[in-house]
């Protein structure tokens, strides 16, 4: 039985040595009568020609196969470390459930090395001896947090304003974002505050501009959101000032040409920042002295609720509320703290969060597409994270504020997971520079990605060198006296082995890199993914 359908109708010319030839379409018209011996047989340029068509589509095909054994057992498992996303886990399951595991590919930045980490927050400069606080990660229960890609980052953040509004714990988050971009910057110089201004505790504005990318990253202090102001006429002499809960803080103009927002406020909201400060509650033209603090922040994000929808424009602006960050003070009266020296699980935050909850209740009838940050229980757990007695100022011991690097840092991984998650986004949206691969969808469709990637960058390279090897292959054959369609289609048969042969060493040096760390594979934009050292 033949192995190609006699049914062809591709034809080759005759030659002056087979007169007796036919047109054909199949090996089997290399079948011809032996005068010599009067019988049927095989001429011995049809035998290497029927061997070598064999062996050149049986080739590709054994390379094919291997290609995807390969790819199902070593590369699908690892897609998360090959491609780092943004945004898959995020959409697919609840981010904040989870719990600190060990990592030392952490922490990702020296703190002394990046100039916008206030001293205070610096506790490894400040003497901190012990780094084990460093040494964890965040992990939801049933997805990960994507890789962190500061090139990737920039990139997608390349013309953005990026908006910080709160009291000092959203200026360390400010400060921990910078820090982690600058990673991906080589020339840091280009990083700078636009006005030269120090960061000091209270310094309203400052903006830091990554000017290779046109990207402003900016922070507001406005520890209550709404505005503070001068006591009323007639005011009672206990009262000093006021904070006008149906008028959001005068700046609150700057906030709005922004593409993404990240509010927060809560620490503030304690009766020693107010009723001790001399500093009540008014609405309208009223004061309430009997107003309590719970009800007077209900009220509060009711006007920033209403501020949001009536003055940012959806369109463009991502606007995030985060949830308050607990303290871990030993005793609260005495303001005693004693810094852990593990995370703690089982530590009790509830008496902490009901701020939170009242932000989540507000957000949750807002029109605006608010997103929360609902950080308050994964950060619970972390009070060996705190500054501490390794602050800038020995005297005090701090166990609200948090150390960087840090678990701030694990709050904008968060957050930028979530600010490239969208599918749909008008246009000059977040995911206008799409640098990197999603692993949502068919695997074997990155698998494919893979391969075209492989062949425009190696297949082009090598091409000249495949020409030459198929020629050389065949100018050896001559002897057997190949007429022309034979020799093309030999030839070309030859050139898709070779490119086989190529595969082999495209799939070894893929699956290679599954031994890449996190910090390797984030420097793949910058280096050859695929070596020319394997099989080539």
């Amino acid at each position: 039985m033949n192995i190609f359908s006699s049914g062809s109708s591709i034809s080759r010319s005759t030659s002056t040595n087979r007169k007796n030839a036919t047109a054909i379409g199949s090996p089997k018209v290399f079948l011809h009568k032996d005068k010599s011996d009067n019988s049927y047989g095989l001429r011995r340029d049809s035998l290497i020609s029927r061997n070598l068509c064999f062996l050149f589509i049986t080739g590709p095909l054994i390379t094919f196969y291997l290609c995807l054994s390969f790819g199902y057992f070593n590369i699908f498992p690892n897609f998360g470390l090959v491609f780092p996303k943004y945004g898959a886990s995020s959409s697919k399951c609840d981010v904040f459930d989870g719990s600190w595991v060990s990592d030392y590919n952490y922490p990702l930045y020296n703190s002394s090395e990046c100039p916008f980490v206030e001293q205070g927050f610096n506790c490894l400069g400040n003497g901190r001896k012990d780094k084990n606080y460093l040494r964890w990660r965040w992990k939801p229960k049933d997805c990960d947090i994507p890789a962190f890609n500061a090139s990737n980052i920039l990139e997608r953040l390349r013309g953005k304003r990026v908006v910080f509004v709160g009291d000092s714990m959203s200026r360390t988050q400010w400060e921990s974002f910078i820090c982690l971009l600058m990673t991906g910057v080589e020339d840091k110089n280009s990083v700078y505050e636009v006005k030269g201004r120090n960061i000091t505790k209270t310094t309203r504005h400052l903006a830091v501009r990554f000017r290779s990318f046109n990207l402003s990253v900016e922070f507001y202090r406005s520890v209550f959101l709404v505005q503070p102001g001068i006591a009323t006429k007639h005011s009672p002499k206990r009262v000093k000032s006021t904070l006008k809960l149906d008028k959001m803080d005068d700046i609150s103009k700057e906030w709005v040409n922004s593409d993404a927002i990240i509010f927060n406020s809560g620490h503030w909201w304690i009766p020693s920042k107010l009723f001790e400060m001399s500093c009540y509650f008014q609405l309208g033209g009223s004061l309430k002295l009997g107003m309590s603090i719970p009800s007077a922040f209900k009220k509060a994000m009711a006007t920033w609720a209403s501020w949001v929808e009536a003055s940012v424009d959806s369109k463009r602006t991502r606007v995030y509320f985060r949830t308050f960050e607990p303290s871990h003070w030993s005793i609260q009266s005495s303001a005693h703290c004693t810094v852990m020296q593990f995370p703690e699980s089982d530590y009790d935050f509830k008496h902490q969060s009901p701020f939170s909850d009242v932000v989540i209740d507000i957000v949750k009838k807002m029109r605006f597409p608010v997103k929360m940050l609902r950080i308050t229980s994964m950060s619970a757990s972390r009070g060996d994270a705190h500054v501490g007695n390794w602050s800038d100022r020995k005297s005090f011991a701090d166990c609200s504020h948090w150390c960087l690097p840090g678990v701030p840092d694990f709050w904008n991984e968060i957050l930028l997971s979530d600010l490239f998650s969208d599918k749909v986004l008008p246009k000059n949206d977040w995911n206008s520079v799409d640098v990197n691969l999603s692993s949502q969808g068919n695997p074997f469709f990155h698998l494919f990605i893979g391969f075209c990637y492989a062949e425009g960058s190696r297949i082009v390279s090598k091409w000249n060198s495949i020409q030459k090897e198929a020629v050389s292959l065949l100018t050896k054959m001559r002897k057997f006296k190949l007429d022309s369609s034979t020799y093309v289609l030999h030839y070309t048969l030859l050139v898709f082995y070779l490119i086989g042969q190529i595969h082999i060493g495209e799939i070894a040096a893929f699956v290679s890199v599954q031994r890449f760390s996190a910090k390797e594979t984030a420097l793949w934009p910058s280096l050859q993914i695929f070596p020319s050292t394997i099989c080539v």
